[in-house]
């Protein structure tokens, strides 16, 4: 009889502890969600954002400028600039995407240690009482 007490209070433990780390998850993915619409909203993103989309815009140009003139000094001179202004926009699309996993890696440790905190603290109160 004392063996099947024993077994009982284990089952729910285990029951709770998924059910917690599935509500983890499920915060987790919330918060990244809404960190990520954020820095959509950014005006940073939105300013990359511009810049491509104007560096696009002046790739495209450039190509119906060479298209017309069919002059290879033009093509020579057009490389150069789309070249740097690529080099530009990639250099700081990655140092956007840097800082924008820099912060989330920071926020998710952040997360993980308040949840660790909380359950190490929920853990204890059940054992102290």
């Amino acid at each position: 009889m004392e063996e099947n007490k024993k077994q009982e209070p284990v089952e729910p433990e285990k029951e709770g502890l998924l059910d917690k780390a599935k509500k983890l998850v499920e915060k987790a993915d919330d918060y990244l969600d809404e960190k990520v619409d954020e820095v959509k909203k950014s005006e940073t993103f939105k300013k990359v954002h511009e810049a491509y989309d104007k560096a696009e815009d002046y790739v495209e140009d450039k190509i119906e400028d060479i298209k017309q003139s069919n002059v290879k000094e033009k093509v020579k001179g057009f490389a150069g600039k789309a070249e740097e202004e690529a080099q530009e926009a990639a250099s700081k699309l990655k140092k956007f995407g840097k800082k924008v996993a820099g912060k989330t890696a920071e926020k998710l440790e952040d997360i993980a240690e308040n949840l660790k905190k909380k359950a190490s603290g929920e853990e204890q109160k059940p054992g102290d009482a």
